[in-house]
């Protein structure tokens, strides 16, 4: 399918939001972009990634030892996904131009490439949330089944059960075999991406070829196959399992919307800001721990409808965005605790796996 348009707003609703969420910023006099909290977290998560990686590989403490911080590291690796480079490749990390790029480009040290994810992401699953055959965030097809357009199965029936394991293969796929779909293919499920330049060809390759030193090649050289291979599922399963989640419990839940464009016009029938609203949820926004772990992903509204403006801004401006959608009678989903928001995914797989 080609990739649909929103019709333009009945009323003023997008246009009061914006209009209100700036007036926040110009009447606190504070720039829409990360601070010093955020950027002595950054700092803090990279020393720990810098310094359980030099421990792991280079000092090879024993089984009892490893494990956990094999365990943490993964952790760490979505932690610093959530945080730093979730944020830079917005450009709402920081003020300046080039840490912005430094903390997107964290990716290429996580395993994954920034280039498809900008394209990926902030482009395709920015404007498109939940709308089946142009979102690749909600393509898992044939192993799980997300929307009522996708073709049911028989091992759906089974799919909220079996899930973890598959969301726990995320990063590994990622890393080896998702980039390099889009990146031969030139194309994001349907959507083709944009012609790379010669300095990004050479970007994805040199990105690529230094993760597989520092995560393949030098670990099995220094402390062997058979121990890295058991380090490396540990670190990238727990990363995936904790990345899917997160961003599964945004998207995938009971109440959010999977709207597809009519027939007749081909348009989405909502507005771009209404249609953000309507197929996303937040969870657990009165933990100040989630909040600062997840690098404010628990307000996934509040970040589709102002990507550019830091996490650390989202539990203020959350209340600007509850308040202008109760009167514009828009529905906005939240759910108080992450366990409900889990809950609920699960819930509305078990749904999907027996709708026809």
């Amino acid at each position: 399918m080609s990739t649909p348009k929103f019709l333009q707003g009945k009323d003023d609703f997008h246009l009061v939001l914006k209009n209100r969420v700036t007036q926040y910023f110009t009447e606190h006099n504070r720039p829409m972009t990360g601070n010093f909290a955020l950027l002595f977290k950054a700092s803090l998560f990279t020393i720990l990634y810098l310094a359980i990686y030099t421990h792991l590989v280079f000092f090879t403490p024993g089984v009892w030892i490893a494990i956990p911080e094999c365990i943490f590291f993964g952790l760490l690796t979505a932690a610093i996904g959530f945080n730093v480079m979730h944020d830079g490749a917005h450009g709402s990390f920081s003020k300046y131009k080039f840490l912005n790029k430094a903390a997107g480009a964290s990716l290429n040290f996580l395993g994954g490439s920034a280039i498809m994810w900008n394209m990926k992401h902030n482009i395709i699953h920015h404007t498109f949330t939940n709308i089946d055959g142009v979102d690749d965030d909600i393509e898992a097809r044939p192993w799980l089944r997300f929307a009522t357009t996708q073709k049911k199965m028989k091992l759906h029936r089974f799919q909220q059960y079996y899930f973890w394991f598959l969301y726990a293969l995320l990063h590994l796929v990622w890393i080896f075999l998702s980039d390099y779909q889009k990146y031969f293919k030139r194309k994001i499920g349907v959507v083709p991406i944009r012609k790379m330049t010669i300095y990004e060809h050479i970007s994805f390759w040199a990105a690529k070829a230094i993760y597989a030193f520092m995560f393949v090649v030098l670990p099995i050289m220094l402390i062997g196959f058979g121990d890295w291979i058991v380090g490396f599922l540990i670190i990238t399963m727990v990363t995936g399992l904790a990345i899917s989640i997160v961003f599964q419990l945004a998207h995938t839940v009971e109440d959010a919307d999977f709207p597809m464009p009519t027939e007749v016009s081909g348009k989405i029938e909502n507005e771009w800001a209404i249609h953000q609203i309507h197929t996303t949820a937040n969870f657990a926004t009165k933990s100040k721990t989630i909040s600062w772990l997840l690098g404010g992903l628990n307000f996934q509204i509040e970040h589709h409808l102002f990507p550019r403006i830091s996490h650390v801004h989202y539990p203020e401006i959350s209340k600007i965005i509850k308040k202008t959608c109760s009167e514009y009678g828009v529905n906005y989903i939240e759910f108080p605790k992450m366990r409900q928001a889990i809950l609920s995914h699960i819930h509305y797989l078990k749904r999907l796996g027996q709708l026809a």
